[in-house]
């Protein structure tokens, strides 16, 4: 779904997805939610850039993926 390795961490992102969208929160935010959840131990790859982009898409940003 948000390629994380595991369906606990992909409900992880999930729940930040619906927060941004909600929200409506820019991408800058959106990365800095997807940062502290890669702080958590066992969710260390929601910062790989395979699910940054998941999110990004899921989102429909049209930002700056690189800030």
């Amino acid at each position: 779904m948000f390629a994380m390795f595991t369906d606990a961490g992909n409900r992880e992102v999930a729940a930040i997805v619906e927060t941004a969208k909600v929200n409506k929160l820019k991408w800058p935010a959106v990365q800095a939610m997807l940062s502290d959840l890669s702080d958590v131990d066992g969710f260390g790859e929601a910062m790989d850039t395979a699910v940054r982009e998941c999110v990004y898409d899921a989102l429909s940003m049209s930002e700056d993926f690189y800030v």
